[in-house]
């Protein structure tokens, strides 16, 4: 298992941020790693709702199917299958000041083969987290003006 955190402060209402979050395919504007990320059903952003993910990892595309599996006040979290790994990123979200303090937790938990090479990865999935904070910082600034 590989868990990477990392906390944003932006000055964008909460209730903008989790609307913003809580639609995964937006992670193509901040994730440094998704190449395309598509809605995989219809109807509201709600509990349920899924999205095919494609990302770059290493030099290789990787596919993921996500689920929204909580949507709450303070709090968003997502699951994506493979055969290779389960991966949950987790989002709370806290006011501060005239904005939104985000925490964003990732875990990557491998299966089969791929788990002798989890240690292996932590550094990679780190440099990746940092990656993300000027990417979703800016991401979700934007949506201030918006």
């Amino acid at each position: 298992m590989v868990q990477v955190e990392r906390t944003v402060t932006v000055r964008t209402p909460v209730d903008q941020v989790a609307r913003y979050l809580a639609d995964f395919a937006h992670t193509e504007e901040w994730d440094p790693g998704t190449v395309r990320c598509t809605r995989s059903d219809d109807g509201p952003v709600a509990v349920g709702a899924r999205w095919h993910n494609v990302s770059e990892f290493r030099g290789k595309e990787t596919e993921l199917d996500y689920e929204l599996t909580r949507l709450e006040a303070g709090r968003v979290t997502f699951v994506g299958k493979n055969k290779t790994a389960t991966s949950t990123d987790d989002f709370t979200l806290a006011p501060s000041g005239d904005g939104t303090t985000v925490h964003y937790q990732a875990t990557i938990v491998f299966h089969g083969l791929a788990k002798l090479a989890s240690p292996l990865l932590k550094r990679v999935f780190e440099r990746l987290g940092d990656e993300v904070v000027p990417k979703l910082t800016s991401a979700l600034e934007k949506l201030k003006t918006s």
